[in-house]
C-alpha cells in the first residue's frame, strides 16, 4: 500500500517559478524510483522527469533547463523546481512511485494529480 500526497501547485504568470512536493508513505523504499508526470486534456499522460534512488535524473526534452528534480530519501519525498515556466507548461502534474514486488511485475503508484496553470 502506497500513499503520495502533493502540493505545490497552483497558478503563475509565463516565466514565473513553482515547486512541487511529494511526500510517499507505505510500502516503498529509498531505492524506488520516483518522478513526475503531466497530463493534459486528450492527450497521453507523458514524463517530465524521474530519479534514482542513487540521483540518476531523466528529464524530458521540453524541460531540460528549466526544471529540476530532486529527492529527500530520508523524508520520502521527491521535489519538482520549475522555472521559466511556458503557458504550453499548463497541466495536471502526477507524482508517481515504482515498485516491483517481482522481478517480473512492476507497479506504478500515483498521486491524486496537481493542477499547474501558466497565464500568458
Amino acid at each position: 500500500q502506497v500513499q503520495l500526497v502533493e502540493s505545490g501547485g497552483g497558478l503563475v504568470q509565463a516565466g514565473g517559478s513553482l515547486r512541487l512536493s511529494c511526500a510517499a508513505s507505505g510500502s516503498i523504499s529509498v531505492m524506488n524510483t520516483m518522478g513526475w508526470y503531466r497530463q493534459t486534456p486528450g492527450a497521453q499522460r507523458e514524463l517530465v522527469a524521474t530519479i534514482t534512488s542513487s540521483g540518476s535524473t531523466n528529464y524530458a526534452d521540453f524541460v531540460k533547463g528549466r526544471f529540476t528534480i530532486s529527492r529527500d530519501n530520508a523524508k520520502n519525498t521527491v521535489i519538482l523546481q520549475m522555472n521559466n515556466l511556458k503557458p504550453e507548461d499548463t497541466a495536471v502534474y502526477y507524482c508517481n512511485v515504482q515498485t516491483q514486488p517481482h522481478w517480473y511485475a512492476k507497479i506504478d503508484h500515483w498521486g491524486q494529480g496537481t493542477q499547474v496553470t501558466v497565464s500568458s
